[in-house]
């Protein structure tokens, strides 16, 4: 855990302040954010209890991928409805905003 600390006193120290380490074994860890999945394989995972507060320590291989959106058939519909344009416009106006159709919306009627 720390360069040149003693593993054994390290946990008795721990134990004493009332902090609880357990590891995870975990295969792949995936965190979801508004556009972006950050994955992480090979994960090193701890749980960490502190007085009540529990934390993750994660390491490992990391990537990001571009979080794909899904857009409904009514999504579409609503767009073109309320801008009179095609469903490709529609499709990538809703794309573009990261599926906000109000954006989509006054970006296509402001073209």
């Amino acid at each position: 855990m720390y360069p040149g600390i003693n593993p054994s006193m390290m946990k008795q120290a721990m134990k004493k302040l009332g902090i609880k380490q357990e590891e995870i074994d975990a295969e792949i860890v995936i965190i979801k954010t508004k556009d972006k999945e950050i994955i992480i394989e090979n994960p090193s995972v701890a749980k960490i209890d502190m007085q009540g507060n529990e934390t993750f320590q994660i390491s490992g291989d990391i990537s990001e991928r571009a979080k794909e959106i899904e857009i409904s058939e009514e999504d579409i519909a609503t767009v073109i409805e309320q801008t009179n344009c095609s469903k490709e416009e529609a499709l990538k106006a809703i794309k573009e905003t990261n599926g906000d159709l109000a954006e989509a919306i006054l970006k296509l009627s402001e073209s």
